[in-house]
């Protein structure tokens, strides 16, 4: 499965993508971070890897994120893979004038289980939600600092 998703971030491009290539941000607006290790290479140049665990209640995921290509302020590249499911993202960083970023993110899904298979099928929005979930929590910490990782903030 294949989508793509957009949001205009109210910063210049610099501020947005240094952010963006921040592990320290990363709780502030993936819902559900609990830990993020970093595994091999040098942290945001291609071929780095780390570990990220979420919580999401009743669910509990691992996933390793690989730098395929670092090209900020114009390009960031990341795969994901974990149990049942790898995903490609292709993250897109435009400026629109001097104070505002347009985010476009294309995203793949490839199914490895029966299971992952099935949900795509039958669910495709609440992978597209959950993009778009990201990329607007990533704005509104970018714009007003808000963090969705409450015992920080």
């Amino acid at each position: 499965m294949k989508y793509t998703t957009k949001i205009v971030v109210d910063k210049p491009i610099v501020e947005v993508t240094k952010k963006i290539n921040s592990v320290d941000n990363m709780k502030h607006w993936q819902e559900g971070l609990i830990s993020v290790e970093h595994i091999s290479g040098t942290p945001g140049e291609f071929g780095a890897k780390m570990k990220l665990k979420y919580d999401f209640g009743n669910r509990k995921m691992e996933l390793i994120e690989t730098v395929t290509k670092n090209e900020l302020p114009k390009k960031l590249y990341l795969t994901y893979s974990t149990k049942g499911i790898h995903n490609i993202q292709q993250n897109y960083f435009q400026s629109i004038g001097e104070s505002q970023t347009e985010w476009i993110s294309k995203s793949e899904f490839q199914p490895t289980t029966f299971f992952m298979r099935a949900m795509l099928f039958f669910m495709p929005n609440a992978f597209k939600k959950q993009s778009l979930k990201y990329m607007t929590n990533f704005k509104n910490f970018v714009e007003h600092g808000t963090s969705v990782n409450y015992a920080t903030t």
